[in-house]
């Protein structure tokens, strides 16, 4: 099922063992981005494509990616969820043009060969050829051409696709940690409030680094650090499942009152701003565990999101190996008040490309993107909180970047 050619990773060295120091040949170098299309986006791991409530009718569809590879996620007629490569067996060109849309069946404008919403041929024009002309060879099946199919799976409203007939099932390779974060904020029915769509000039594992990291975030973020939605002084943890592929970050508003001390020379803590519109960061609370904030990120692409009342999914779609596309989707609970719909739509503003935090995660992956385009060899120094991958019952730590470093390295086959 894999076509991919594997490329060799050639020059490029890891140092060290572990994941604390990072070539930044890395994130430059157009062979590891090749070999992560293989070992990682069709290899052993499950992708996400889809919150089930993108596509809750039959004949209801989304144009997404796995990896760089397009593909279509469609509920077909009986209920079920399914995915295929956005190419047509024919000569290749994409099935869907648009990003999302209801259809009865799909149907490829060049030559209008069409596929049931399973990813099956079910039409071609002129096979049996015209006036006795013409047509397909008398063998021809259409049974043989279908779509190229992934292997699907949900788990609590989130669509997961794979291109592995051997990786295990969702709920194993998610793990108990996952789970139970997603199952806390899937607790409701949701509903979909729209998009936001993000391009970053630089490659999307210094954003899995981004969404890993609790320690940054305080320090690159006047709004979060000022206004108190998040500092390292407040109450959480930073964990990760058993494998060290997918992490969790937590934390608990207004735990860190009178302890600001640390932060008095910092850039992002002035006490002298103030809101316009206070009402902003009014809400009510979605949980009664008193988090307020949890960033869970899904290896190789995802992250689940709750910021105050801000309730998301981002999908981290590679675009080349200095590019990649964030896109935000943005739900609320199906029995949300009136009062509850507009916290959630102002408090839209805090994410997503011009958001009032957002934003400046993007332009932090840029600035390093720009920084490291020599000395390939040369690496990072990952070290807050000890250089191992090890949980932490507090927010000044880099513990699973260093995971997810480390497990990076062990599907990547890279050894020191």
């Amino acid at each position: 099922m894999n076509a991919i050619r594997e490329p060799a990773l050639g020059h490029l060295r890891w140092p060290v063992a572990g994941g604390s120091q990072v070539p930044y040949g890395v994130f430059t170098d157009p062979a590891v981005y090749e070999l992560e299309q293989h070992r990682l986006f069709r290899g052993e791991n499950w992708s996400f494509v889809a919150l089930e409530a993108e596509i809750p009718a039959s004949g209801d569809y989304k144009a997404t990616f796995v990896g760089d590879t397009p593909v279509v996620v469609s509920r077909a007629e009986d209920g079920s969820i399914h995915a295929y490569v956005n190419r047509c067996a024919h000569r290749g060109a994409a099935i869907c043009r648009e990003l999302r849309g209801n259809v009865q069946n799909h149907q490829c404008v060049y030559h209008q060969w069409a596929y049931d919403l399973k990813g099956n041929l079910i039409g071609v024009p002129f096979w049996r050829g015209l006036n006795g002309q013409g047509g397909m060879p008398a063998d021809f099946d259409m049974k043989k051409h279908g779509l190229q199919k992934l292997r699907v799976d949900t788990y609590s409203g989130l669509v997961f696709a794979t291109f592995s007939d051997s990786v295990e099932p969702l709920q194993d390779y998610l793990g108990p940690m996952p789970c139970k974060a997603i199952d806390r904020i899937m607790s409701r029915p949701i509903t979909v409030l729209g998009d936001q769509r993000q391009y970053v000039a630089g490659n999307w594992k210094l954003y899995a680094e981004n969404t890993r990291d609790p320690y940054h975030a305080s320090l690159l973020h006047l709004f979060h650090c000022t206004f108190g939605l998040y500092r390292s002084s407040q109450k959480g943890v930073s964990v990760m499942d058993a494998r060290r592929r997918h992490s969790m970050l937590t934390a608990m508003r207004g735990t860190d009152e009178g302890k600001l001390d640390a932060y008095q020379d910092t850039r992002t803590f002035n006490a002298d701003f103030t809101l316009a519109d206070p009402s902003l960061l009014a809400g009510r609370p979605d949980f009664d565990d008193g988090v307020t904030l949890v960033i869970l990120a899904v290896f190789p692409n995802l992250v689940v999101q709750q910021i105050a009342n801000t309730l998301a999914v981002r999908q981290i779609i590679p675009r080349g190996v200095d590019k990649f596309e964030l896109v935000w989707t943005q739900f609320g609970y199906a029995d949300d008040d009136a009062q509850m719909q507009a916290i959630r739509n102002k408090q839209g503003n805090l994410i997503g490309p011009a958001g009032l935090i957002s934003m400046e995660d993007g332009e932090a992956v840029e600035i390093v993107q720009r920084s490291i385009i020599r000395d390939q060899d040369q690496t990072s120094y990952i070290a807050m909180g000890g250089e191992q991958a090890k949980d932490a019952e507090h927010l000044v730590t880099e513990g699973s970047i260093i995971g997810f470093w480390e497990y990076y390295r062990d599907v990547m086959g890279w050894a020191a």
